[in-house]
C-alpha cells in the first residue's frame, strides 16, 4: 500500500497564477463557446454541438500538463468553475461546478494511476477522453438529455469522447509543449522533465 500513496506538494505562487490565469481565460472563451454551442446546435443538434466538447475541458488539463503535481486538476477546474458562476454563463451555476468537479475527478484519477509520471500523446488522449463520461451523466440529468433515446445518447457520448481526446488531450499535449519550446515555462515541470 505504500507504494501506491503519493506525497503531495506545496503550489508555488507561479503555479497558483497560471492556474488562476488559465482559469479566468476559459471562463472568457466559455461565453463565446456557449454562442458556438447554440449555432451548432441549430445546425446539427446534441450531435454536431458536442464536437466542441474538448474545448470546454481544455484549461485544467492544461495546467495539469506544464505543472504535473496531484491537486493542480481540482485547484484549476474550480477556480474555473467560480469564475464561470460570477461572470455568468448560460449554463448555470450548479453546471459550472458540477462539471468541474467531474472534469477534475478524471483527471486526477487518470495521473493518479501513472504517478504523475506518464505524460506522453496515449496518456494525454486518455486523460481527455476520461474526462467525458462522469459530466455526461451528469449533464443527461440536468439538461434532460435522458430523453433523446438510446442511439442519440450513444452516438452524442462518442462524439464528446472523440472530442475530448483530440480538443483537449492531444491539443493540451501539442501547445504545453509549443509554450515550453518558447521558454515560457521554464520555472514549471514541463520544461524540467521533459515530454
Amino acid at each position: 500500500m505504500a507504494g501506491l500513496t503519493m506525497k503531495f506538494q506545496k503550489f508555488t505562487t507561479l503555479e497558483i497564477v497560471l492556474m488562476a490565469v488559465l482559469a479566468v481565460a476559459n471562463a472568457v472563451i466559455t461565453m463565446y463557446l456557449s454562442l458556438a454551442n447554440k449555432a451548432l446546435t441549430a445546425l446539427g443538434g446534441p450531435i454536431a454541438t458536442s464536437t466542441i466538447v474538448g474545448l470546454y475541458m481544455i484549461y485544467g488539463l492544461l495546467a495539469v500538463y506544464i505543472i504535473r503535481k496531484p491537486g493542480t486538476a481540482l485547484l484549476t477546474y474550480l477556480m474555473g468553475g467560480i469564475i464561470q458562476s460570477l461572470l455568468g454563463n448560460a449554463y448555470g451555476i450548479a453546471a459550472s461546478i458540477v462539471a468541474a468537479l467531474s472534469y477534475a475527478a478524471a483527471l486526477e484519477l487518470v495521473f493518479a494511476l501513472t504517478r504523475y509520471k506518464r505524460w506522453d500523446r496515449f496518456t494525454m488522449a486518455i486523460a481527455g477522453c476520461a474526462m467525458v463520461p462522469l459530466w455526461f451523466v451528469f449533464a443527461a440529468y440536468m439538461f434532460g438529455y435522458i430523453e433523446w433515446g438510446a442511439k442519440l445518447l450513444i452516438v452524442t457520448f462518442v462524439v464528446r469522447c472523440v472530442s475530448g481526446t483530440l480538443l483537449c488531450g492531444l491539443l493540451c499535449k501539442w501547445l504545453g509543449d509549443m509554450m515550453a519550446r518558447t521558454g515560457l515555462l521554464r520555472s514549471f515541470a514541463v520544461s524540467k522533465d521533459g515530454k
